[in-house]
């Protein structure tokens, strides 16, 4: 990798970085961007959906079922928009967990390049199954 595009991704990171500073989750706050052609087109942080309080853990500190992570709220943003994701690059600040790496196939998003690793590796190991450029940024 170039020296610009290490200082591109971690750029991109810092900002993701900014975006799951806005969450309210208390456990792990998670920022997304979608890049495509040097454009942010989305971005996402873990939340609830839209209309719902937004408080992301129950009084025990458990994460409620319909919290929505950030790469999944980056993705559906751009169903109501007339953005096409395909061919992108999604920014994470965490690694995606299987069911969100379903939606980025799916959605044709074609990079992925994140920092911290999720506690389960299954959604990283499917991406690369299918084709999916995978970067870890380890050093900001």
């Amino acid at each position: 990798m170039s020296n610009k595009e290490l200082l591109y991704h971690s750029t991109y990171i810092k900002m993701a970085l900014v975006w799951a500073s806005l969450s309210k989750s208390k456990r792990k706050k998670v920022g997304a961007l979608v890049v495509k052609d040097g454009t942010i087109i989305s971005d996402g942080y873990n939340g609830t959906p839209t209309g719902f309080p937004n408080d992301c853990e129950d009084i025990d500190g458990n994460t409620h079922w319909y919290v929505l992570h950030a790469e999944a709220n980056a993705i559906l943003k751009t169903a109501r928009s007339t953005q096409d994701i395909s061919g992108s690059t999604l920014y994470l600040t965490l690694s995606p967990c299987k069911d969100c790496s379903k939606l980025i196939i799916q959605s044709g998003i074609k990079r992925i390049v994140y920092l911290e690793d999720y506690r389960d590796l299954d959604g990283i190991k499917i991406l690369k199954t299918a084709g999916v450029e995978i970067i870890k940024i380890s050093d900001l």
